[in-house]
């Protein structure tokens, strides 16, 4: 999204943007094989017990013959984009131009397709170096409208999602996100308002408010990446694409009453058991 041939400076584009300038001039060092190796540990961890923090993952990893410290363990996890999913106050403020929004789905009845997207970001290992995944969910049906892959936590593979589910699908009535940076930018946040769609943003680490992402992120790691050994970005990126389509066509899914997120999207019939 930097384009450093445009006649506006740096400096004032990444400010347009909401992100941050260190991060169009940081050159990323290759982590090292101990903590990719870790930080693969960490994340299926994280998925069996998500209230745990660095502390708490410290010693299950001591309890697996693993020593490492407390504060290496919640650098990993900054890497990761991951942490401890419960409620807590949330003291912390917004960066500046970043606003937060209420949440805006306690309550409300969702029934019918469109009326509620949701998305999230989480950490994909592969097996050299690791990449996040998006993906932009439908809350009624379940479905994945669209999704990305990406090396780093810049906001634009969030924004390029974002405008593939709303060119393909329209527009939903309410977006749900969590607090990330990418999400409460200005560019992201933008791209909303252009489409007049409600924003509503869950609570600091309340993970119950952006639920149906979290399980798909769940089913998404044990069905397919926890069973992989992504060789490239590519080789992930087709893996991962032939398992949300099967997620979305031929996964039935017992809170859909065994239809497919296909079906409940698009209004299609059960099929008839074999």
């Amino acid at each position: 999204m930097i384009d450093r041939s445009h006649a506006l400076p740096v400096t004032r584009q990444v400010r347009e943007l909401g992100i941050s300038r260190g991060s169009v001039y940081y050159l990323p060092r290759p982590t090292s094989a101990a903590d990719l190796a870790l930080m693969r540990r960490i994340d299926a961890l994280h998925m069996d017990f998500p209230f745990a923090g660095s502390r708490m993952l410290r010693d299950l990893l001591a309890a697996e013959g693993i020593k490492v410290g407390r504060l290496h363990v919640s650098t990993l996890m900054k890497k990761m984009a991951i942490e401890a999913i419960y409620r807590r106050p949330n003291t912390s403020k917004p960066a500046p131009g970043h606003k937060i929004y209420p949440y805006l789905l306690r309550k409300v009845a969702v029934t019918r397709p469109n009326q509620v997207w949701a998305t999230d970001i989480t950490y994909i290992p592969m097996a050299r170096g690791f990449v996040y995944l998006i993906a932009i969910v439908d809350w009624f049906s379940r479905r994945v409208l669209s999704w990305r892959l990406s090396i780093t936590l810049e906001t634009d593979f969030c924004i390029e999602a974002l405008e593939e589910a709303l060119t393909r699908f329209g527009a939903p009535e309410i977006f749900n996100t969590d607090q990330g940076s990418q999400f409460t930018s200005m560019a992201f946040i933008a791209v909303l308002q252009r489409e007049r769609i409600a924003i509503s943003m869950d609570g600091r680490g309340a993970w119950r408010d952006n639920v149906f992402v979290e399980r798909l992120w769940r089913s998404v790691k044990y069905e397919e990446v926890y069973l992989r050994a992504y060789g490239s970005v590519s080789e992930a990126r087709g893996s991962i694409g032939r398992y949300l389509a099967f997620y979305n066509g031929r996964r039935p899914h017992s809170s859909l009453d065994r239809r497919t997120p296909d079906q409940v999207y698009f209004d299609r019939p059960l099929l008839a058991a074999a």
